[in-house]
């Protein structure tokens, strides 16, 4: 505990944390967008029994440093490639992502109202908990392997990891209704999470595309349609009726009058 007093200390403790938050972007827009499927009276217990339970097993899984580090040995080799049990895991996690951001694409265009609502009523609550913890994991193994490949002194990680999650806590409830309220965010959100499903699949096949790229661009999707709903916005304000008297153009004036005679 005397290293985290320390200057290098504060240093690693201060990357790590905001390593582990921007890693857990992804991680909050999967949470928004499964919730949705939950009565609303369930969901902000759903998010927050969900995330505390991912917030122990990571805990747990990085007490087993050792067992951790034995998921990168190769499992078994397939015509001169590796696989490894991370690979298995992304492979898995990555697929799932495609899969349920696919079905929830196609339940938003092609389902109708009805459907839509009793799949709603028929979400189960264990279920979605159960999948917000699987996705953290497979979300935050990467992340927990190069923090380990990054500080040696547990406790330094143990401290980010609580601090993230702390984090996606007290946020995930936000992004959730901001993206429910607005349809468009949210067919963004879901192709984000197809583009996260098919960077878990390549990081298993060892090919490393940067996540910076990936939220780069939906940053700057949000970004288009934000200004999108600023000017629909302003679109939709009605101006108010000005009175006769007050109209500067006459013809406008003499186009009414011959409006109103014809009535």
């Amino acid at each position: 505990m005397e290293y985290l007093l320390t200057l290098e200390g504060l240093w690693s403790l201060l990357t790590l944390t905001a390593l582990e938050i921007v890693l857990g972007i992804d991680n909050i827009v999967f949470i928004s967008i499964i919730v949705q499927r939950l009565p609303e009276h369930q969901r902000a217990k759903t998010r927050t029994l969900g995330l505390s339970l991912a917030l122990i097993f990571r805990l747990l899984l990085l007490l087993t440093i050792s067992w951790i580090t034995h998921l990168t040995q190769p499992l078994l080799t397939i015509q001169g490639f590796t696989v490894s049990y991370r690979d298995v895991i992304l492979w898995a996690g990555g697929l799932f992502l495609l899969a349920k951001s696919t079905v929830e694409i196609h339940n938003r265009l092609e389902g109708d109202d009805e459907s839509l609502s009793q799949k709603l009523g028929s979400a189960s609550m264990g279920a979605i908990v159960l999948q917000i913890v699987a996705l953290d994991l497979v979300f935050s193994l990467d992340s927990i392997i190069t923090a380990i490949g990054l500080v040696d002194h547990i406790w330094t990680i143990i401290i980010a990891v609580v601090v993230a999650m702390l984090m996606m806590m007290a946020f995930a409830g936000i992004v959730a209704r901001f993206i429910h309220r607005h349809p468009t965010l949210k067919m963004l959100a879901l192709a984000f999470l197809l583009l996260v499903g098919v960077l878990l699949v390549l990081e298993g096949f060892r090919i490393h595309v940067p996540r910076g790229y990936i939220y780069f661009a939906m940053a700057f999707s949000l970004f288009v349609e934000l200004l999108n709903l600023r000017m629909r916005k302003k679109r939709s304000v009605v101006p108010l009726h000005e009175p006769y008297g007050s109209l500067e153009n006459p013809d406008l004036r003499l186009q009414q009058d011959a409006k109103s005679s014809e009535d």
